[in-house]
């Protein structure tokens, strides 16, 4: 699984940051995924941020089906 977060959904509340700071940032304001986190999925916090996020710019996707979930 990895995780995507859409830039063009994201409005920069930066909650995904504040939950987990080890594998998001924020870029032009906006929310991003630290380069090399994308697979860190299995952290409960990673998943919180993705069923919290505001804008719902975050999802998880299974990598065997692209399926996203979040």
């Amino acid at each position: 699984m990895r995780i995507s977060l859409d830039p063009e959904q994201c409005y920069g509340s930066g909650d995904c940051v504040h939950r987990a700071p080890s594998v998001f940032t924020k870029v032009d304001g906006l929310g991003a995924v630290i380069p090399g986190r994308e697979y860190d999925v299995d952290a409960p916090r990673v998943r919180e941020a993705a069923e919290g996020c505001p804008s719902a710019a975050i999802t998880i996707i299974r990598a065997d089906t692209e399926e996203a979930r979040g």
